[in-house]
């Protein structure tokens, strides 16, 4: 494998010869999140990927956020470094169950996380992310919410808007249900001193136990905002990039567990290189199935003003 500084030296003129833009979420290796023009968690990459002036958009995560960017820009040329790069959560759910919901309650909201296949996204009402989803659902109308697929989001949610209804779908997040709450504990129990930070998308059992509940975006902002100087982490360690970045003289800690998401370190310097070199794997998809998905998705940048 090519050196790490070469392998940067020829994106960057790669990137300036094809008018690209490299996008990347926080939970990607860190040699590719410092050469992205845009770091950021699924909320920030969806709302960037409309304002960007590229003819391609190099998009650095798992298969739904390169789906997210194409359907929000479907004139540019989406790539995606690792075509196998999926989250198994985006498929935890069915259009045919939601179409059963909806018989059930005829005022039900299905609310989709972004975190999600466009086919999924397609038969939603909205679209949310971990960051605007509070907000977001508070504001609809509806009683009913049928929140998909996440289940710890969706119970971290409903806690705090008891005057709605909420379904519940079965699906998680392998990487923070595996963060356990007696690990926890341990972790706590070994740095007292140190806030606990989780991610909504772990079991409310954790959740339970947190100084500070945010998306990735949010636990940044409140590291940064803290006169601490250690943390407990619960959510992708690839945070702790961009963590020791803005914060060099603090310390992080896990909450116990690897908290490694295998599929997003399928992203590589090499296949990001490989990918803006020779525009492949490309996102292709069908533009009635894009113009289905764009709906809940700019009702969504549009609710989270």
């Amino acid at each position: 494998m090519a050196d790490v500084a070469q392998m940067a030296k020829e994106i960057s003129r790669l990137k300036e010869e094809k008018n690209a833009v490299i996008m990347a979420h926080y939970y990607v290796d860190d040699d590719v999140q410092d050469v992205a023009d845009y770091i950021g968690d699924s909320f920030f990459l969806s709302r960037k990927a409309t304002e960007v002036d590229a003819d391609i958009i190099v998009l650095c995560g798992v298969r739904f956020m390169g789906e997210s960017a194409k359907v929000l820009n479907p004139d540019k040329k989406v790539l995606i470094p690792e075509i196998g790069a999926d989250c198994p959560m985006a498929h935890m759910a069915t259009v045919d169950h939601i179409n059963e919901i909806r018989s059930q309650y005829p005022d039900v909201a299905v609310v989709c996380y972004v975190n999600s296949t466009a086919e999924l996204k397609a038969a939603s009402d909205v679209c949310v992310t971990s960051a605007n989803a509070l907000k977001i659902v508070s504001n609809l109308p509806n009683k009913d919410i049928y929140f998909i697929p996440d289940q710890n989001l969706a119970h971290y949610i409903a806690d705090q808007l008891p005057e709605k209804h909420f379904i519940f779908n079965d699906g998680f997040c392998h990487v923070h249900h595996s963060i356990r709450l007696q690990q926890l504990l341990t972790a706590k129990k070994a740095r007292p001193q140190a806030p606990v930070l989780v991610h909504p998308e772990c079991d409310p059992e954790v959740v339970a136990e947190a100084d500070y509940v945010g998306s990735t975006s949010g636990i940044i902002q409140y590291v940064s905002s803290s006169d601490a100087d250690e943390f407990i982490i619960a959510t992708e360690l690839g945070v702790l990039h961009e963590l020791k970045k803005q914060n060099p003289g603090k310390k992080f800690y896990s909450a116990g567990n690897t908290q490694i998401c295998p599929n997003m370190k399928k992203l590589s310097m090499d296949k990001l290189l490989a990918a803006l070199r020779d525009e492949t794997p490309e996102i292709i998809m069908d533009e009635d199935l894009m113009e289905q998905a764009k709906a809940p998705m700019m009702r969504m940048l549009e609710l989270a003003k």
